[in-house]
């Protein structure tokens, strides 16, 4: 039986993790878990999974919960994200939660030496090359979660890395994937969340809108697959079949192919480097889909990607800037108080103003990460 720390249980990805452990539930034990401020759903999964840590945000929560609850250890705030990620009996950390605060306790995790099955793109964008060189220092591996990432991982399977001519990953364009930047204008939240192929959080479906989403995706394969940026590419697939590819040097294309199913990644990130049955997952129909369709990126019309591309080739301190510019950005016009087209401007100003600083140290990742979201805010 393996044993999992869960960050982010409350939330889409930690969720479908959730019902994974309780799909095979004589494989997997759920040994502590972090959530945000969604309490509700927290008991829920308290009584059913009987975690021995739960971490919460709030020092509220924290007190009421563990009252409640007398047989469970709680904690709270950052250094509760630390001790879920680190937990001595789990084996396993699934790092699902939301933004740049997943990173500190996923280098943590990687000290003592946890598998790391990452959902956080955050982790890998602002600070890949700490996360790469801790993992090869402990022997860590690092499995992908992202659908496009787990796709890319499986078609390299007995694969050699000297051999790959390029990564493809695949985009479905998001919730506004056929209309021009002129139509965008006053598009509200509603729409932008409403996305054609995937059920995500409110911030991965505006940032599958802008495009943000797959720009930060770009930076994670550069990491992961230590692979150049001008091997990555980027490809509208608006049905969400073909997960990813790989273009080798003899021209041969490897590509991963299913249903817009995130339990599928999760399931195998789990069981790698085996894989267990999904009964209740959609089979895969070809004949009943019956036409795929691809296109080419325009980068002026999804200007996120394009700015996602030039932070991660200046490299140092520029994704840090992206990300962190991008999440204050989001979630200005998720409350309402931004119109759609203004959030890649305001990254785009971050970006300009920023003075890029090679190898960052986490502390220096950390200062530059809240300069940011202060001057983006300051802006709004």
């Amino acid at each position: 039986m393996k044993t999992i720390s869960l960050m982010g249980a409350t939330g889409s990805i930690g969720t479908q993790t959730l019902d994974i452990i309780r799909e095979h539930h004589e494989e997997f034990k759920l040994a502590a878990l972090s959530v945000g401020k969604n309490i509700e759903l927290a008991r829920k999964i308290i009584i059913e999974f009987q975690p021995e840590l739960v971490s919460v945000q709030d020092y509220h929560d924290y007190n009421t919960l563990k009252t409640e609850f007398p047989g469970v250890k709680f904690t709270f705030g950052e250094e509760g994200l630390i001790e879920t990620a680190v937990y001595e009996k789990s084996d396993i950390l699934v790092n699902a939660v939301l933004g740049s605060v997943g990173l500190n306790p996923t280098l943590q995790a990687i000290e003592k030496g946890k598998i790391i099955a990452i959902a956080n793109k955050e982790t890998l964008v602002t600070a890949g090359h700490l996360v790469v060189e801790a993992a090869k220092r402990n022997h860590v591996p690092l499995l992908p979660v992202d659908s496009e990432h787990s796709a890319i991982f499986q078609a390299l399977q007995g694969e050699k890395e000297k051999n790959i001519e390029r990564l493809i990953l695949t985009a479905s364009g998001g919730s506004f994937r056929d209309r021009t930047r002129e139509e965008l204008v006053n598009v509200t939240v509603e729409e932008a969340l409403q996305h054609p192929n995937w059920s995500m959080g409110a911030k991965i479906t505006i940032d599958s809108a802008t495009m943000m989403n797959k720009g930060l995706e770009v930076i994670e394969a550069h990491w992961l697959f230590n692979m150049p940026y001008e091997k990555i590419d980027v490809l509208m697939h608006k049905e969400s079949i073909i997960h990813s590819m790989i273009e080798f040097h003899d021209s041969s294309i490897m590509a991963q192919l299913g249903t817009p199913d995130m339990r599928v990644p999760i399931q195998f990130a789990l069981t790698y480097p085996d894989r267990m049955p999904l009964p209740s997952a959609n089979r895969l129909n070809l004949a009943q889909v019956g036409k795929l369709h691809f296109q080419e990126m325009d980068v002026e019309r999804f200007r996120c990607l394009k700015l996602a591309y030039e932070a991660g080739k200046i490299g140092g301190t520029m994704p840090t800037v992206l990300n962190a510019a991008n999440e204050v950005a989001v979630a200005a016009f998720l409350e309402g108080k931004i119109h759609f087209l203004q959030i890649d401007d305001l990254i785009e100003k971050a970006l300009s103003i920023h003075q890029m600083i090679d190898h960052p140290s986490l502390t220096t990742i950390q200062e530059v990460d809240k300069e940011t979201r202060q001057y983006v805010s300051s802006l709004l």
